[in-house]
């Protein structure tokens, strides 16, 4: 079908409109680029999607929206205001923290309510709380300086003075729970705080300690709802993109990236052959290398190499619309077991689902009522899960598990999910499936080990020229606000250096 071919100088085509996707259109769209976006699915957002039935609304996807910066810095760039496509609001208290003994902990920026609400429990954590934050501050201001803001695009980039010094400096070998066991040693603290590393799909017991730099994000830097639920910054940025001139394309498969002589030469679809010199795929770096280059184009990505990676831990996802409300819920809550540990075995030394996993609720009708009908709640219900395995049958299992999980509810007070007017799952099978994530993985790769953490999988193909890559799979790593920068990252470079 080359026949049918699309060519302009400086054109790019990015794979997916997921976050990272429309960032890297937005940035090189912004610098005179036409930019071509193709989607697999019949709309954008990637993981990230909007689901509205009977007068309920739900995101299904990412929900926690930290680092506002990063959104404000990509529309700036391209010469918008963020607040005139989104309208962002700040949670305080951020979120409420549910423990097995009946404590509760809402996060809060102020560090003595912080205190105050930790010594209920243990007063020697409450008094270390201040120290662990000025840690974590120091944390994230290393992160930024040195990890998240550049490309490391080459080994002399990564072997940098600055880089390595920084480095040292994060303790790498050190695991986050043993930072944490530094300063706490109330399991009520090191599950709150060691719950971070779940945020880029890992566990605490095996992720490095720079993870402990989510305290002060989220305490300092604040969390922050979306008017319309966390999709309408998908929304938004869609927006922008087609104002820049953005094509985009959705309902469209891309079957494979074509190579001519090393270097990508477009991609091809059941309709067209879309010709370009710079191909952006926007998606998990594994999968797209098994499903849609050849294994002799990519060398440095053999299947063996690709199967060597750690997925990250997945999800199984419950969205309820129950005719009821729910006064101890806030925006977010999160419901923790008694022995905490045991989900992380569940879920990557045994590949089960956890059999007493922590439940994150995320309940954005509490700050806008009309997410649900009146009298309503819209509850987004989140237990980690392992990534795909043999040893679990998620469409045979499914409802099983499901009741396990409302069961467990029922528990902590959640009552009446079973009756809901709207039940959904959303399981690893159907996230592989709808996003074609590497073993349904929500982060692409974890961060268990310090090479997953600090050497992902490079933004620029070490095979194929012109061809790159965005997205949690690849530096700087997942969560919506760095996917977001490494768009922007990579469609700087590109413009930049007419890659």
């Amino acid at each position: 079908m080359e026949g049918q071919a699309v060519w302009m100088k400086q054109q790019a085509i990015v794979i997916g409109a997921g976050i990272g996707g429309l960032s890297s259109a937005i940035t090189l769209a912004s610098k005179g680029w036409k930019v071509t976006v193709l989607e697999r699915q019949s709309t954008v957002g990637g993981k990230l999607q909007r689901i509205q039935s009977e007068g309920y609304t739900f995101d299904r996807g990412p929900s926690t929206i930290t680092m506002i910066h990063v959104f404000k810095e990509l529309f700036a760039k391209a010469g918008a205001n963020l607040e005139d496509y989104v309208e962002l609001y700040e949670l305080e208290p951020r979120t409420r923290n549910v423990f097995a003994d009946g404590s509760v902990v809402d996060l809060t920026r102020d560090i003595e309510k912080m205190c105050d609400q930790i010594a209920t429990y243990s007063p020697t954590d409450a008094l270390k709380y201040p120290q662990f934050i000025q840690e974590s501050a120091e944390l994230y201001r290393l992160a930024e300086k040195e990890f998240l803001n550049r490309l490391l695009l080459s080994w002399k980039d990564k072997a940098s003075v600055g880089m390595l010094s920084s480095l040292l400096r994060v303790r790498p070998m050190t695991t986050l729970q043993s930072l944490l066991r530094r300063y706490f040693l109330h399991p009520n603290t090191l599950a709150m705080l060691g719950r971070y590393a779940t945020y880029v799909g890992s566990s605490p017991f095996q992720a490095p300690s720079i993870f402990a730099m989510m305290g002060h994000v989220e305490a300092h830097e604040g969390i922050y709802g979306v008017r319309g639920g966390t999709y309408s910054i998908v929304e938004g940025m869609a927006k922008l993109a087609k104002e820049r001139g953005v094509e985009i394309v959705t309902d469209t498969e891309v079957k494979r990236i074509a190579v001519k002589h090393g270097r990508v030469s477009g991609v091809e679809t059941s309709e067209h052959f879309y010709e370009s010199s710079t191909v952006i795929a926007n998606g998990d770096v594994l999968s797209i290398n098994k499903m849609l280059l050849q294994e002799d184009e990519r060398p440095s990505m053999t299947d063996r190499k690709i199967n060597n990676y750690e997925p990250s831990l997945s999800g199984f996802v419950i969205l309820a619309g129950v005719p009821r409300l729910y006064n101890h819920l806030l925006h977010h809550t999160v419901f923790y077991p008694e022995h905490y540990a045991e989900e992380f075995r569940d879920i990557f030394e045994y590949k089960l689902a956890p059999k007493d996993p922590a439940l994150y609720i995320c309940h954005s009708g509490y700050s806008e009522p009309g997410m649900a009908p009146q009298g309503g709640s819209n509850l987004f219900i989140l237990a980690n899960a392992p990534y795909l395995s043999p040893l679990v049958n998620w469409e045979g299992d499914k409802q099983n598990y499901g009741q396990h999980i409302i069961n467990a509810l029922e528990h902590v007070g959640v009552n009446g999910v079973a009756n809901a007017e709207v039940l959904m799952h959303y399981t690893p099978q159907d996230i592989a499936n709808d996003t074609l994530a590497h073993k349904g993985s929500i982060y692409g790769i974890s961060s268990n080990t310090v090479r997953q953490t600090f050497m992902r999988p490079g933004n620029r193909s070490s095979d194929i020229e012109g061809l790159w890559y965005v997205g949690g799979t690849t530096h700087p790593g997942g969560g919506t606000p760095i996917v977001t920068l490494s768009g922007r990252l990579v469609g700087e470079y590109i413009a930049e250096h007419r890659v």
